[in-house]
């Protein structure tokens, strides 16, 4: 008797779990379709920048859900191991049966340039019960930005460092080549105040500077005193040589 109320049991048991877990394991019929912005074609990951990506959700099942959150992570693209999480998106919105909606997801990327697998998944809810749909899982490209010649932040860059080679240039060239700014330092200027040479022309037209002739080799004129004559009293050449070679005798 006990053998068979324990098999009823068991029976009764087995039953209600098969039945109550089809219930449970019945998971909303969900579909997601990810697209990049048009600018970004390829799909790039860039960084420094909002990588921005449009998730189109559709419930295909007979049963309302609630779009809970939107997350994502980046992977090793050979061994799938976690690099980094992405950021997490709430949204907690309704989605009718039978009916589809646009989201968008925004997120960060700060790697280096290379190849990773990204993966975004959506969580949404029925009642009390939750679920996770994959909405991405790829290899993507991260990228760094393009250029820009009127980047500012890339033109004050260049700027420091122009101005540290300059000065680096500048100690090195004191340190390394001081004669010849010593050289600069001792070229005489000509002086304003002293007085210019003396220009002598002589009879034939020649010219030249006394400054460079030694003063025992200049000879210099003397000047004769001049005879006073009175008025009146002016003679002839003549009358003046007599007179002069009488006195000579008479010295004699």
């Amino acid at each position: 008797m006990r053998f068979v109320t324990r098999a009823f049991a068991f029976v009764a048991l087995f039953v209600l779990a098969v039945s109550a877990s089809p219930l449970e394991s019945i998971e909303p019929e969900v579909v997601i379709e990810v697209s990049f912005p048009e600018h970004n074609p390829f799909g790039h990951i860039v960084n420094g920048e909002r990588n921005q990506i449009y998730l189109l959700v559709e419930n295909k099942s007979d049963q309302n859900v609630t779009l809970k959150s939107v997350g994502g992570s980046f992977h090793h693209p050979d061994n799938g191991a976690l690099v980094k999480n992405t950021t997490s998106l709430t949204y907690d919105s309704l989605l009718l049966e039978k009916s589809k909606v646009q989201i968008p997801y925004a997120f960060y990327s700060e790697f280096k340039p290379g190849d990773l697998r990204l993966n975004i998944w959506l969580e949404h809810s029925v009642d009390d019960l939750k679920f996770r749909v994959t909405a991405f899982d790829s290899v993507v490209t991260i990228v760094e930005p393009e250029g820009s010649w009127f980047d500012l932040k890339l033109i004050s860059t260049y700027l420091i460092v122009a101005a540290f080679l300059g000065g680096a240039s500048y100690f090195i060239y004191l340190t390394y080549f001081p004669a010849a700014r010593a050289k600069k330092s001792k070229r005489v200027r000509p002086n304003p105040s002293a007085p210019a040479s003396t220009v002598t022309v002589t009879s034939s037209g020649a010219r030249y500077e006394e400054e460079w002739i030694p003063e025992h080799h200049l000879k210099k004129p003397t000047a004769r005193k001049p005879t006073a004559v009175s008025s009146g009293e002016e003679v002839s050449g003549g009358e003046t040589s007599g007179t002069e070679r009488k006195r000579r005798k008479g010295k004699k």
